[in-house]
């Protein structure tokens, strides 16, 4: 990718992340993407952000306290960081998030949760890890994805930059996408 192609691709998607953006305008860049080698992100920790594109999930992962995922190696996943509101960054299990809530609890409850997360989220906090990394197909082109261990969910990478990547959840039974970005 030439400097240029990275600045139009960064610019981009800061764009779409500050104005929000149809899902079409989202598929459109990320389907101009470079591939994410699955070797070139096990890097550890990247701090996730989302993309408002009228999705139901919209808004919720940020107001949980979501952090990011943390990719060790290609066998060794965190897919679900998140921080309470001290701070403190830990992995949940995913299984324990009650997912079918999304989208269905107020974002000033979800904001309420997050406040409990220091205490509760003991419930919820795993060492161990829950899902792997693999080049997987998708829309075309083979590129790193995140295959989680226990639920129906893929999430699906290509790079932005070296320190980016822009994600989309493939959840079984969703049939809308939901756009995600990652920094390290």
């Amino acid at each position: 990718m030439t400097s240029n192609t990275v600045r139009s691709a960064t610019e981009e998607l800061a764009r779409l992340q500050a104005d929000g953006c149809t899902p079409e305008q989202a598929w459109a860049l990320f389907d101009r993407l470079p591939v994410a080698a699955v070797d070139e992100i096990v890097t550890g920790r990247w701090q996730g952000s989302e993309i408002q594109t009228g999705h139901p999930f919209d808004g919720v992962l940020g107001a949980s306290g979501w952090y990011g995922k943390q990719f060790d190696d290609p066998n060794s996943v965190h897919p679900l960081l998140f921080s309470d509101t001290d701070g403190k960054i830990f992995a949940v299990d995913p299984r324990r998030v009650p997912l079918s809530l999304t989208g269905k609890v107020p974002l000033p409850g979800v904001r309420a949760i997050r406040k409990s997360l220091r205490y509760t989220g003991i419930a919820l906090r795993t060492q161990r890890y829950t899902a792997r990394l693999r080049a997987v197909e998708y829309r075309g082109v083979l590129s790193a994805a995140m295959v989680y261990d226990h639920l129906p969910i893929i999430d699906h990478f290509r790079r932005v930059d070296a320190d980016t990547l822009f994600g989309v959840m493939d959840m079984r039974g969703m049939t809308e996408p939901y756009f995600f970005v990652l920094r390290r």
